[in-house]
This record gives C-alpha cells, sequence and structure tokens, in this order.
C-alpha cells in the first residue's frame, strides 16, 4: 500500500468516527471540535506538510480533499500550512486575511493559540506574518463555520519561500472537490432510495440526465484541483537555476488559477441540482446536504473567486500573444 493511500484510509477512518452531522451541527453552534482535534494530534495529522516531515505536499493535497469530502468542522487547511511556513506544530495556529488594522475571515479564530495574516494577492513570498492582538469580533461564513476578527497589534513578516496565497487558494480547490464528490454520492443515494409514482426517481430520465451532468462536473472539477495539484511536483523536482524555478512556480500558479475557477463553476452548478433531486427534503437542517452545499458556496469565495483567477489567467494568456498561445495550451508551458 502506497504512503499516500495509508495516509487517505486514515484520514477517512477518523472523519467517520468524528465528523458526523451531529458534530457539524455543534461546531457551527460555536463548540470547537476539541475531540477531533486531539485525534487529528495524536495521530500527527497536523504535521503532515512540515518541510522535513518526509511527505510531499501531494499527499497533504490528498488528506484535504477527503476532509472536504467529510466537511471536517475545523479549518485544517490552514492548520497545515502555517504549521509548514512556521516549522513548527507545538501551537494551533490559523489564517486570516489583512484588512488594515485587522484580520478578517479567521477561521476558528476564537480557539486559536495563534495568528498568521496574509496580505491578499499573488506572487508574493513577503505578505506572510505572525500577529499579536486580541480577538475582535466573532463571526461565521456561508457555511456556519467559524470566521472571526482579530485585531492586530503587532506584526512579525514571516519569509517564505511558496506563494502562500496560491497554496491557501489550492488547499480550498481540493476541499471543494472532496465536497463536490459527497453531493454526488447523497444525491445519488436518494435519488435510488426516494420512490415517486411507485418506483424510485433514480429512473426518470429527467433525474438521470440531472445526475449525469453533475457526475461530469464533478470528474472535471476532480481533474482540475488533481492537475493544480500535480504542478507542485515540478516545483518540488525543478533543481535548476532560479529562473527556471520562478517559472516553474508561474505554471502552479496559473494551473491553481485555472482549477479554483473550474471547481467553483462546478460548486454552483452542483450545488444547485443537487437540491433539485433532493426536493424540499434537501433544504431542511435536519436533512446533512445543507453542510456540504453551503460550504460549496462559501469556499468558492475563499481565497480568490472565480472572476479573479479568471482575470489572473486571462491577463497571462493575453500577454502571450495570438502566436503563442496554441503552444502555451498544447504544451501548458
Amino acid at each position: 500500500m502506497s504512503t499516500t493511500q495509508l495516509l487517505i484510509d486514515t484520514a477517512d477512518r477518523i472523519f467517520t468516527d468524528f465528523c458526523d452531522k451531529a458534530a457539524l451541527d455543534a461546531a457551527e453552534a460555536g463548540e470547537f471540535p476539541a475531540a477531533l482535534w486531539a485525534v487529528i494530534q495524536e495521530h500527527g495529522l497536523h504535521e503532515l506538510a512540515l518541510v522535513d516531515g518526509g511527505l510531499s505536499l501531494s499527499d497533504v493535497f490528498a488528506v484535504l480533499q477527503v476532509a472536504g469530502r467529510y466537511a471536517v468542522p475545523l479549518p485544517l487547511a490552514e492548520i497545515l500550512l502555517a504549521n509548514r511556513w512556521l516549522g513548527s506544530s507545538d501551537t494551533l495556529y490559523t489564517i486570516g486575511i489583512r484588512r488594515e488594522d485587522e484580520v478578517i475571515d479567521l477561521p476558528w479564530g476564537r480557539a486559536s493559540e495563534g495568528v498568521l495574516v496574509l496580505d491578499y494577492g499573488i506572487g508574493r513570498t513577503d505578505n506572510l506574518a505572525r500577529v499579536t492582538g486580541k480577538l475582535a469580533t466573532t463571526g461565521h461564513n456561508l457555511a456556519g463555520e467559524a470566521r472571526d476578527v482579530y485585531r492586530i497589534g503587532s506584526l512579525q513578516a514571516l519569509p517564505a519561500a511558496e506563494d502562500t496565497f496560491v497554496m491557501l487558494a489550492l488547499a480550498r480547490t481540493v476541499q471543494m472537490a472532496g465536497t463536490l464528490t459527497r453531493v454526488l454520492e447523497l444525491s445519488l443515494q436518494y435519488a435510488g432510495e426516494r420512490e415517486q409514482f411507485g418506483r424510485p426517481i433514480a429512473r426518470f430520465q429527467a433525474i438521470q440526465h440531472t445526475l449525469a451532468v453533475m457526475a461530469a462536473e464533478t470528474a472535471a472539477a476532480l481533474k482540475a484541483a488533481d492537475a493544480a495539484v500535480a504542478a507542485l511536483d515540478a516545483v518540488a523536482s525543478a533543481t535548476a537555476e532560479a529562473s527556471a524555478e520562478q517559472t516553474t512556480a508561474s505554471r502552479v500558479a496559473l494551473e491553481v488559477a485555472a482549477a479554483k475557477a473550474r471547481v467553483g463553476e462546478a460548486c454552483g452548478l452542483v450545488a444547485e441540482q443537487a437540491h433539485q433531486v433532493h426536493g424540499a427534503m434537501g433544504y431542511t437542517h435536519e436533512h446533512q446536504l445543507h453542510h456540504f452545499t453551503r460550504r460549496l458556496w462559501a469556499w468558492r469565495d475563499e481565497y480568490g473567486t472565480e472572476s479573479y483567477w479568471q482575470q489572473h489567467l486571462g491577463r497571462h494568456l493575453a500577454g502571450l500573444g495570438a502566436d503563442s498561445l496554441w503552444d502555451y495550451l498544447a504544451t501548458r508551458g
């Protein structure tokens, strides 16, 4: 068994035990999932992304995709990447976006032991800082996930060898891809069980068409996310001069731009179709569907919206000129 599959299986077992609907409801009500966090620490999953941890980033993002499938009520992406950039895992750090003298959109800021802040932007590796200050307000995003505001007291700049914004955007992308697979599974299961006019609704042509569209969008999203993760391997294997590494890193940002935009587009369509398949049942709080579809709607806007990344990719393609565009698309740069 490969290391990646072992990690996926371990994460799957943990999340199955600790991420049921009751746990998601409790987290949405403001209860930090301490039991889940303790198990993650016990198994060392919070250390997966450490530079000297012996694992590839592909392994890290594989686990994040599983986390998306279970709607894990922890800021696992922020925790893993914060530990990577700090080179330590002794403290529960989370990451937010800077807005003047505040850190906004801070996942579980109320429960964190440390805060990192990111200046919004692509292509910068000097935009990460450790923050001291105090919690200003608590809140949540569209999915009911804790998103707090932290008042900045002081900042300590942190060097980062990676494009921090791109990495966080990629983390959201693979999480959304994982969530899409879960939404599709729930829809297929419901369509096979729900009967109308004496037969399962999955036997009606209109429902079959809807499910086929959902499956196609999910497959496209998974492929786009996998392509962006695969581009990281090129960075890891780049051993040439700095200029070559910069070129490779730029390619990663473009792959992430394409993936974040494509997966975000799929999120809108799949979530809409899933609720149509489930009918009125899917809109109730008692059903688990909303825990996943609301995350799709919320995450598609975090770390760059579709239009943000489309513009980034479009500017690059336009700058190539007509004569170079096809070569770029055919050879992936």
